[in-house]
């Protein structure tokens, strides 16, 4: 594994990032079951999604960049923390995400943008933090684990993508004082 302290830089997400961005969910869009988005999207309509996710409160968006890049390629993946649900009272919770571009897999990046976007939310009010992950799919599983996720419920085939349905298994951490 490449010394991804001094070759990668994990910062907030920006709008000049957007096209980087949309290009890596659409391969998830496109090539997997790991989104349930079944329609590539372009960089305009993900702007809202951008939006959404300002520097600072519970809901965040951080990416990892290649500092020797320059270009879109320099964009090595991203996670969040979303909104759970839209109701007033799962404010304190959060929906979180990772997503690596596919050439960067394998080398660290999901568990270094985790570590930079629970480090950032430490000090937000939040009680729990929730992970959908497609089954199957070992090495998310794996991530979230060492995060301090516990697998707390599967719904079976709740989605249907390239004609299969696919379970999605439900991983929750506590967040905040005592967690």
């Amino acid at each position: 594994m490449p010394n991804i302290q001094t070759e990668v830089q994990v910062r907030p997400g920006i709008e000049g990032d957007l096209v980087a961005l949309t290009d890596i969910y659409n391969h998830y869009v496109r090539e997997t079951a790991l989104t349930f988005d079944t329609a590539p999207f372009t960089p305009e309509q993900r702007l809202p999604w951008l939006r959404s996710h300002p520097e600072d409160g519970p809901h965040r968006l951080l990416v990892a960049k290649d500092v020797r890049i320059v270009g879109p390629v320099s964009i090595l993946g991203y996670a969040t923390s979303s909104a759970f649900r839209p109701k007033a009272a799962y404010a304190t919770s959060v929906e979180v995400s990772v997503y690596c571009a596919p050439w960067a897999t394998g080398r660290g990046i999901g568990t270094l943008l985790y570590s930079s976007l629970f480090e950032a939310l430490a000090g937000e009010d939040l009680h729990r933090a929730y992970a959908g992950i497609t089954q199957p799919n070992d090495a998310s599983a794996r991530l979230h684990e060492r995060f301090g996720f516990r697998h707390v419920g599967t719904y079976a085939e709740v989605g249907r993508k390239f004609g299969t349905y696919w379970d999605v298994a439900w991983y929750e951490k506590q967040m905040g004082p005592g967690s």
